[in-house]
């Protein structure tokens, strides 16, 4: 355990959001690189998997409501040596993985090609986007039972071998991708369900390493069969505190699946180039992401040891490094944007749309850096609604006004990036009010002695 109620503030920060930024750089990486495949494959194929890979926001929220309160709970047992609960809550942790993973399995092959008719530009897309997702359905049902494992080790203060697996899995995603997708060495190309089958392959590999890393190295938290009868109790606390959290990257489905459909008509590579703009802008994303990330573990310590000052010099050393970092990128996508987006497709019209998308968009970042920091917070004092309840206005200021534009006969397709910025802008500052609140109610102690935000 590290004591980060000492010290530097900033270099604890500094020091949390590094590792952080290695695991997620691979998580987006393994999507990037079948985008970058794929795109061989025209815009047809390209369209398909961005649109169908839209449902990994669903998969992310319902594995931040396990992984969350998988976390919480484990790390709170540890805290009190209660290693029997930490066992207990692993081990229900596992059990809701099983059913979230088959539950996975029915929904996807039940529902793919409905979701996908619904927001594909043409009938060739739903066939790529379709098959892909066929492919790729049982690698997403095993991400709980990852996320279930990994987060029992992050309970414990154990993070470097959940690194090296996702490492691993993606080097052999890296090396699939090529063969499955293209044909590299075996002259039979599968094309998009290549780009399925090999995430699926690599996230099966890391399965079973770290199954075999419980079973023959983990000590504290270990598999046990006798301990998976349900127990609703568990449950309730563990989805008590993930579900906020998980409740967010609904949302984030929601928001995308309308661009997707209100654009359809612009064919194609406007729903390839905003795929290719939109990944591309989730990994311009990664370092406001990690810094923000690590602000709960540090906020969360001077919290408990009723240290106010500390929790809200957090608060303004994050957003200040996080504001920087994503003012340069914001920067450079108004110069350059199109250089990052010209490794995924050859297509121009595909090119132009993704670089117009994030020339609008980059105005974003430097307020959902705000928005990310304030989220770090409320999970730092224990209350997620919040961010919950700031994400949920996007409902209103974003998701409405684009269904009434899209129908509209001037409706052209940076309509839809304005309205994004705004709703942005205006969830942000909702954020910040809320967080004032919270730190209104929260930061008084007995002994604490309170400056102004």
């Amino acid at each position: 355990m590290k004591d980060l109620t000492q010290g530097s503030i900033p270099k604890h920060v500094i020091e949390m959001a590094v590792p952080m930024a290695i695991g997620m750089t691979v998580q987006t990486l393994y999507f990037m690189v079948d985008l970058y495949f794929v795109g061989r494959l025209g815009e047809v194929a390209l369209a398909g998997v961005s649109a169908a890979g839209n449902t990994m926001f669903m998969i992310m929220a319902l594995t931040q409501m396990l992984g969350v309160g998988t976390v919480a709970l484990i790390s709170h047992a540890v805290g009190r040596k209660d290693q029997a609960d930490a066992n207990l809550i692993f081990n229900q942790s596992l059990l809701l993985a099983a059913i979230l993973g088959f539950t996975t399995l029915v929904g996807g092959y039940a529902g793919a090609a409905y979701y996908l008719r619904t927001i594909a530009a043409d009938a060739a897309t739903v066939q790529a986007g379709t098959t892909y997702l066929h492919w790729y359905l049982p690698g997403m049902a095993l991400q709980f039972a990852a996320i279930s494992m990994a987060s029992a080790l992050r309970g414990t203060g154990i993070v470097k071998p959940t690194m090296v697996v996702q490492m691993l899995t993606l080097l052999l995603n890296i090396i699939l991708a090529p063969v499955l997708i293209a044909g590299w060495g075996t002259g039979r190309p599968l094309g998009v369900a290549g780009a399925g089958l090999a995430s699926t392959l690599a996230i099966t590999a890391g399965v079973i390493l770290l199954w075999l890393y419980f079973n023959r190295l983990e000590q504290y938290v270990r598999v046990d069969p006798a301990q998976w009868r349900p127990r609703i109790a568990v449950w309730k606390r563990m989805l008590g505190i993930g579900f906020p959290a998980g409740a967010e990257f609904l949302m984030m489905f929601v928001f995308m699946a309308v661009v997707y459909w209100a654009i359809r008509d612009f064919g194609a590579a406007a729903q390839a180039g905003y795929g290719v703009g939109s990944r591309v802008m989730q990994a311009i994303f990664l370092p406001a992401m990690a810094l923000a990330f690590s602000a709960p573990a540090v906020a969360g310590q001077n919290f408990g040891a009723q240290l106010p000052d500390r929790v809200r010099q957090t608060f303004r050393w994050t957003v200040l490094m996080s504001s920087v970092v994503m003012f340069s990128l914001t920067l450079f996508c108004q110069v350059e944007a199109s250089v990052l987006v010209k490794g995924f497709s050859s297509d121009p019209d595909v090119v132009a749309v993704a670089a117009v998308f994030l020339g609008f968009i980059s105005w974003n970042f430097v307020p959902t850096a705000l928005i990310f920091t304030c989220s770090g917070l409320f999970q730092a004092m224990g209350n997620t609604w919040p961010a919950m309840l700031s994400s949920a206005t996007r409902l209103l200021t974003f998701v409405v006004p684009v269904v009434w534009v899209s129908q509209t006969p001037t409706f052209v397709i940076e309509d839809v990036w304005i309205l994004s910025v705004t709703a942005v802008v205006v969830q942000a500052v909702i954020s910040y009010l809320l967080l004032r609140r919270e730190f209104g109610r929260r930061l008084v102690f007995p002994a604490g002695h309170l400056s102004s935000l």
